[in-house]
This record gives structure tokens, C-alpha cells and sequence, in this order.
């Protein structure tokens, strides 16, 4: 994180958060249902990091929250890192998927990922891991991706959009019902991305980008005053964006469940 900034400047706000040179990161997935659709918003790393001891339990916690993992009709892939799609290579999980399951993810990263670029990031060594994830995925579903280009909508309220950035074809999915809007900004902005969106980080492929997607995500979510959460932000991870001076802060939505 923070690639960038002078390094001092990133310590020393690591430091004021008790946050650690090595953030442990979250993962955060979602499932709508709408207009007798079952749709899982990314997947998980599943078994793509081996080393990893967390990692892999997307079908049981789909389980516990009380949804089947064969119910679920439609996935929506904001990218297509390994930590997104991932757990759709699982079996614990690929084993319980219905054969009629559609999958949607932008044209620009199924086309950017059979052969990925790479010489705008730095990824900490995990290049061959993601290129052999996103590999894999394409072989094992060919027939079940839906591709789109700009927009699409998956059903009643829920409409996926391409905003490029983190990679070429990162996408943010929005949902709204009964007058509440709420959207999930995948990989846009990373922890201190909200605080710091100026901050760029190693694992965008178009960092300047995607500095203008998240500053943008961010205004509009302030602006608006909509539900908002991101793969990667820790719990509760739904909240909501506020403007503080030139950058923006996170106020997490009372946890109620």
C-alpha cells in the first residue's frame, strides 16, 4: 500500500491506525436475491493459497447463513484474481454447483487474463499464482460465462458496471430495492483506501486509474449516502462513506445481526 507516498508518511499512518507493516486483510463475498435469482458477488481464494489456513470455506459459510450452495443460479466476478474466483476452482464448493450456473465477469478481463500483464504491479511474488488461477478458471467454465462489456443487469436491481483500474476489466455491482442503494466496490479501494485514496498500492495493474475510479466511487458514495462495502474492508464491512477534509472516512453500519 501506499507505493506512491513517502515511505515515512505511510509508517507513520500505519502506526496512528495500530495497523501492522502487514495488513491482515479481510474477504468479503455477498448473495442477492432477486427476481428468483440467487446471485454470489466473487468467490473467495478457495484452495489457491495452500499456505493458507482460512481459506477454502466459502460452501460451509454459505451453509450456515442458510443458503445452498446449489441454489445459487448466478455469479458475478468483479476480476478475476485469484482471491475472487478462486473458490469456484474449490471443490468443496465447485461440487454443489447446479450445471446450469451463470457467470459473469467483464470481456476486457477474460480477454486481459489469457495473458496477463503484470509490469504495472508488483503482486509480493504472487504472479504465477494468479496466472495459473485465472487459467484454470477460464478452462473449467467456458460455457458458463456470460461475458459483458459496459453494463449489465443480472436481475431486478442488481447491475453489474465495468470500471477498469485494478485490472482492465474490474467491475463494482449495485444494488437497489425499495429505495436503498448499496454498492460493492470490489478491489477499488483496499484498507486505507478509503482514508488515503490517493494512496496507490501494488496490486492495481493500472494504478493511476484506479486512483480516479476510487476517488469517484468515493464522492458519489458520500454524496449519495448509500450502503457501501468492499472486498477487502474488515468487519462489519457494510457502512457508509463520509466526507473529512480531502479524503473521506468509513462509518460501519451498526452490526445488528
Amino acid at each position: 500500500m501506499g507505493i506512491n507516498v513517502d515511505p515515512a508518511e505511510r509508517d507513520a499512518t500505519l502506526r496512528s491506525k495500530f495497523l501492522p507493516e502487514v495488513v491482515d486483510w479481510g474477504m468479503n463475498v455477498i448473495v442477492i436475491r432477486s427476481g428468483g435469482r440467487t446471485i454470489l458477488v466473487d468467490a473467495g481464494t478457495g484452495s489457491e493459497m495452500p499456505q493458507s489456513t482460512r481459506t477454502g470455506r466459502l460452501a460451509l459459510r454459505l451453509k450456515a447463513a442458510g443458503i445452498e450452495p446449489g441454489s445459487v443460479t448466478d455469479v458475478i466476478a468483479t476480476h478475476l484474481h485469484m482471491d475472487h474466483i478462486g473458490g469456484l476452482l474449490d471443490e468443496r464448493l465447485r461440487s454443489h454447483m447446479r450445471p446450469d450456473l451463470r457467470i459473469h465477469a467483464s470481456a476486457i478481463d477474460l480477454e486481459f487474463f489469457k495473458s496477463p500483464d503484470f509490469s504495472h504491479n508488483t503482486f509480493g511474488g504472487l504472479q504465477d499464482i494468479i496466472r495459473s488461477s485465472s487459467q484454470k478458471f477460464l478452462d473449467a467454465y467456458q460455457s458458463e460465462l456470460r461475458p459483458f462489456t459496459k453494463e449489465f443487469q443480472v436481475a431486478p436491481g442488481v447491475v453489474v458496471t465495468h470500471t477498469g483500474g485494478h485490472t482492465p476489466g474490474h467491475s463494482v455491482v449495485r444494488v437497489s430495492s425499495r429505495g436503498e442503494r448499496l454498492t460493492f466496490a470490489g478491489d477499488a479501494l483496499v484498507p486505507l483506501g478509503i482514508e488515503c485514496p490517493e494512496w496507490q498500492n501494488g496490486f492495481d495493474h493500472e494504478p493511476e486509474e484506479a486512483t480516479r475510479v476510487r476517488v469517484g466511487l468515493l464522492r458519489e458514495a458520500a454524496e449519495s449516502g448509500e450502503l457501501f462495502m468492499a472486498s477487502h474492508l474488515s468487519f462489519p464491512a457494510l457502512g457508509r462513506v463520509a466526507v473529512d477534509g480531502n479524503a473521506y472516512r468509513y462509518v460501519p453500519a451498526t452490526w445488528a445481526y
